[in-house]
């Protein structure tokens, strides 16, 4: 047994790689082995002590106690803000350390300092029910909020990380839930390249400590043993250098449902070899030692394995002194603290996306009474969303937040008025009598997550997690009917992680305010823009179909058809839209240069006026489109964003950059390539459609250059 009789493994001065390999060089190949899978021993003689992998953090702290609970990612994605994304995971990542510092955590091993965060996996089909733990539907939108939210969570110490952040899950991953462990995801080059992976390299090159490989196959070969996926795409064409670890417990479908082995110890053999450094569980792994002496794998592959795992524990500062990390001096007095409560109340605000506004909203004091009614007011699972969700102490349902908001003078009352799936036991009309009462009827409607998830917590799914369909349960809507006879303005609050149909309630409100998951201030938030403390600024990360007649089957993993870029029925809601309370006026576009050589960028500007009497953000979008090519091409393709704040009468001078990056394609070969042709660039706050206009969307101004 070799002694730790050397203190180069402990030198802090001395570079990572000696480090590492020093303490390698140190343990047997059974301290080796140990370390390889989730909550790993301690090795006593050099003073390591035990390790517990990895927690979740997608929008709070999750199974640790109270903690801030942010909106669900697909909310955040809504807000299309870079720097308020880096906030939250920043806020996020300060609890964490705050806990792991904290002797109330104790013994070892304290909280983790790896999360399995952020999930940039594309929502491809409305059904999946994981939908809300992404950042929607565009390759570029959930690489740029991803990456804001890995910067978030590291910090910017030039040795050490606040947290380690997950890219997961690699790579193609969007439902069905219920065939995870034993479905093949069959994909082109072309989607893969243009739709499916691109998340994973914008958060690369931030870089991510670590990558996790997900349940499925793709394209025949498990994503845990793809040496396409782990060694051909990520450490090859990516260069990542850092831990990649499986998903919990997905080796053991390797040789279970998928049975690409005949047993436990060949997927050891073939996920370790093949790059999976980390197992979450202990289905193979435990069998490496045996795979060594039957000669299915060299100690060098642990090797290799062990000094990716031991970087992101350096990199924790798990091995030096607590003074030297300046992460270990975050106290207990930042969880839940005032500054994150606002900061989750704000998030919540920039999340809501407005859809309908026949002008009854902003809500005024002659407005009342008010009657707040619906399955989901003063639910508060609709507030956590789905997938391990945390808790925390100040939770805010809508109805308290609507009445926490409302003017004094103003009367408020509340019913449920019908339950979120099945009719009520007993026809009762006092709802409909509170209804004919009131000015306004404010309806919370819609799923809720016990409804749409990860398998484990929907227990109110009959589809594994996923929705078998996307209408609002007909209770809801026979319930929004009778609201609708009695004759008074209508305002939809709705609830959900992922789209559903809306187009009977869009028919039958006068205003549709989508809230999403809001987190534990959601609805406080929902309180601030119905009363107009707030003018709502979200936009949809993803396209609302009119029906499941519009979308492919669900096993089908090709994106003809599917998200704004190739689906071609006209939506009931665009990627993209999304009103506000004020008015946007784009004007004044101009271009560098009207013709340009490939490899070369160009300018575009616009002035953005404020023409309404709030002040409000404003998401401005570009987009590209390629005419005439001789390739299969998206319909548009976003290539920038920016959030800006106008007050009324207020214009502000834009100006992007349009690289050589944005003006490529892809062709079926998955290569990236510069086709000559005219392309039409458009800015505007909403995707550039007749159906955007027709749903009130400020008109985008567009401008054509030639690539030469």
């Amino acid at each position: 047994e070799r002694t730790d009789d050397s203190t180069i493994w402990k030198n802090p001065e001395l570079p990572l790689a000696v480090r590492i390999a020093d303490l390698i060089d140190k343990m047997t190949l059974e301290e080796k082995i140990s370390q390889l899978t989730a909550d790993s021993p301690a090795i006593e003689r050099f003073g390591i002590e035990p390790y517990k992998l990895g927690g979740e953090c997608l929008h709070g702290i999750c199974n640790s106690g109270r903690a801030t609970q942010f909106p669900m990612p697909i909310g955040m994605a809504s807000s299309f803000d870079r720097k308020l994304l880096q906030k939250v995971a920043d806020a996020v990542s300060d609890e964490a350390r705050a806990k792991s510092n904290s002797p109330a955590w104790g013994p070892e091993p304290r909280m983790p300092l790896l999360f399995y965060t952020p999930v940039i996996n594309i929502v491809r089909d409305p059904r999946w029910g994981r939908a809300q733990e992404t950042y929607g539907e565009d390759p570029y939108l959930s690489g740029e909020l991803g990456s804001a939210y890995v910067k978030g969570l590291q910090g910017d110490h030039p040795k050490y990380l606040k947290v380690a952040a997950c890219a997961k899950h690699l790579a193609v991953q969007s439902g069905p839930e219920n065939l995870r462990t034993s479905f093949d995801a069959v994909v082109s080059k072309k989607d893969l390249f243009e739709t499916y992976l691109p998340a994973f390299e914008a958060l690369v090159k931030v870089n991510v400590a670590t990558v996790m490989a997900t349940y499925n196959r793709v394209n025949g070969e498990h994503c845990c043993g793809s040496k396409f996926l782990l060694k051909e795409f990520l450490r090859g064409r990516l260069g990542f250098k850092g831990q990649v670890v499986s998903d919990g417990g997905a080796l053991a479908s390797v040789h279970g449902g998928h049975k690409v082995t005949a047993n436990a110890l060949e997927t050891a053999a073939l996920c370790l070899r093949t790059g999976c450094d980390h197992e979450i569980g202990r289905n193979a792994y435990p069998l490496v030692g045996e795979a060594i002496e039957k000669g299915m794998l060299d100690e060098a592959d642990v090797d290799l394995a062990l000094s990716r795992i031991l970087k992101v524990r350096f990199q924790v500062g798990e091995f030096d002194s607590p003074e030297l990390n300046p992460y270990t001096e975050i106290k207990e007095n930042v969880i839940q603290c005032s500054k994150h409560i606002k900061l989750a109340r704000k998030t919540a605000c920039k999340s809501m996306v407005l859809l309908k506004n026949n002008g009854i909203l902003p809500l005024r004091e002659k407005d009342q009474p008010i009657l707040v009614t619906g399955p989901t007011a003063g639910d508060l699972q609709v507030l956590l969303g789905n997938f391990y969700r945390g808790v925390s102490g100040d939770l805010r349902t809508i109805v308290e937040g609507i009445v926490a908001n409302s003017p004094e003078g103003v009367t408020i009352t509340y019913q449920p008025g019908c339950f979120l799936t099945h009719d009520n036991l007993f026809d009762s009309h006092w709802t409909a009598g509170i209804a004919k009462w009131s000015e306004v009827v404010v309806v919370v409607l819609g799923y809720s997550p016990l409804m749409e998830g990860e398998q484990g917590e929907c227990i109110g799914s009959v589809a594994g997690g996923d929705k078998a369909g996307i209408d609002i349960p007909e209770c809801q809507m026979k319930f929004l009917r009778e609201m609708k006879a009695e004759g008074k303005p209508i305002v939809a609050v709705v609830t959900c992680g992922s789209p559903i149909a809306l187009q009977e309630v869009h028919e039958l409100a006068d205003a549709v305010l989508l809230a999403w998951y809001p987190g534990e201030q959601g609805g406080m938030a929902v309180g601030e823009i119905l009363f107009g403390k707030e003018s709502p600024s979200g936009k949809l990360p993803v396209t609302f179909p009119k029906s499941l007649d519009q979308v492919p089957h669900f096993e089908d993993y090709t994106l003809t058809g599917r998200t704004y870029r190739y689906m071609n029925d006209e939506p009931m809601y665009p990627f993209g839209f999304g009103l506000s309370y004020t008015s946007f006026e784009y004007t004044a576009p101009g271009i560098s240069r009207k013709r340009v050589v490939a490899g070369r960028s160009l300018k575009v500007k616009v002035s953005v006026t404020n023409t309404g009497q709030q002040t409000s953000d404003e998401v401005v979008q570009l987009y590209l489109k390629k005419h005439d090519s001789a390739l299969v091409v998206p319909n548009y393709s976003l290539k920038d964003f920016v959030k800006i704040t106008l007050a009324p009468g207020k214009t502000k001078k834009l100006s992007f950059t349009i690289t050589p990056e944005m003006m490529s394609l892809i062709d079926m070969e998955g290569d990236s390539i510069h086709e000559p042709g005219m392309f039409s660039v458009y800015v505007g706050g909403s995707l550039p459609d007749a159906r955007s206009a027709a749903l009130g969307a400020a008109k985008p101004v567009e401008l054509k250059f030639e690539l030469i």
